[in-house]
């Protein structure tokens, strides 16, 4: 993604060599193995947005979206997409108080993975009007009833904050532990992990129940923007990692006595992966830009960014995938890593036909629901 933020960024300089460090250090580790927590939390990446005063860089979502896009091209596992974009997002965002503090804390110092409880099969653009828990008063406190399916590293957790709605209408962010609430749920992705969370009647003491700073409404939309940009970031560098090594396979493999990149229709396949590529570059670096400045029109970039990076993902593994030839359908190859991977981003958060539907509805309002 070095194109991505580097036009009219003053901080490119510094996106390129944060990028160069996520590049060595995601190579070393593979994609059969998780990158070590206490490594990324020594190379400062869960710290890029947190204040000063808690050890962190004080940083933008800019900087966070550079490592989410090598994540992607490294198709690396590993619970940092969840809780840099999500679980630290949240915490940015929720009034100060001592029990917050010593969570965001503790998360700089990679000591503690908090997970938001959002259900990644919700398109976030349809469904902003509820979450899916709710804060029940009862005559011994409040409860905690709901449920989400196939919520991001849920069972790496060891702090649950789940998005809830109280008897009054607020939204607040109710800060648990994950005790035997989560259930994994396997996918065909196995760089991925998600879980089940499930609550039903649990007691919550008043210390647990955070505020968001403003509309809680609001805050929650944010949150599903940020879900969906990072998805975006990570379909793009997939993309960009299956167009490199696609033009370099093509430029040694030869058939009839010539590199098959010389034959006109893999010249023609591979340049259409570079205009997707580049398409979605400019659409991830408006999205990103609109969240760090907070815009009116952030909910909208997010969706234009979701909705072509995670379709033309899908479109260039898979031509990458054939364009390698035999070797291309092989395990080894890698190459179904990187489709699997593209195929999930597809459907998390909104398909590219919900987002592509909430963004015609600019047009002609009275779409339906």
């Amino acid at each position: 993604m070095s194109e991505a933020f580097a036009a009219g960024d003053e901080f490119a300089e510094i996106h390129d060599e944060l990028r160069t460090v996520a590049r060595d250090l995601l190579g070393k580790a593979g994609r059969e193995t998780a990158v070590d927590w206490s490594l990324i939390a020594r190379s400062g990446w869960l710290g890029l947005e947190a204040p000063t005063e808690f050890d962190g860089a004080e940083a933008t979502f800019a900087e966070v979206a550079v490592l989410l896009g090598e994540l992607g091209r490294a198709a690396a596992s590993g619970a940092y997409p969840a809780v840099a974009a999500l679980g630290l997002g949240a915490l940015g965002l929720v009034t100060p108080n001592p029990e917050r503090d010593t969570l965001l804390r503790d998360t700089v110092a990679g000591a503690s993975v908090p997970i938001v409880v959002l259900s990644s099969g919700r398109s976030p653009a349809l469904d902003l009007d509820e979450p899916e828990f709710r804060l029940v008063d009862g005559a011994n406190g409040p409860t905690l009833h709901g449920s989400a399916d196939f919520v991001l590293d849920a069972a790496s957790a060891d702090r649950l904050l789940i998005p809830a709605s109280t008897s009054d209408g607020e939204i607040v962010l109710a800060a648990i532990e994950p005790g035997d609430l989560v259930t994994e749920q396997p996918v065909v992705d196995e760089t991925r992990g998600f879980g089940r969370v499930r609550v039903d009647g649990l007691s919550i003491a008043p210390e647990q129940v955070w505020h968001f700073d403003g509309d809680g409404a609001r805050a929650l939309g944010r949150l599903r923007d940020r879900a969906v940009v990072a998805l975006a970031c990570d379909s793009l560098g997939l993309s960009e990692a299956m167009l490199d090594a696609t033009v370099e396979y093509v430029g040694v493999r030869e058939q009839f006595g010539r590199p098959v990149g010389s034959f006109q229709s893999v010249k023609h396949a591979c340049a259409d992966m570079l205009v997707q590529v580049t398409v979605g570059r400019q659409l991830v670096s408006a999205a990103v830009r609109a969240l760090v400045a907070d815009t009116p029109d952030a909910s909208t970039a997010a969706s234009m960014a979701k909705a072509f990076t995670s379709a033309a993902a899908v479109d260039i593994a898979g031509k990458a995938m054939q364009l390698h030839g035999g070797i291309g359908y092989t395990w080894e190859s890698g190459i179904h890593q990187y489709l699997k991977r593209a195929v999930l981003n597809r459907s998390l958060f909104g398909s590219p036909a919900e987002h592509r539907k909430v963004l015609a509805r600019r047009y002609v309002p009275s779409i339906a629901e």
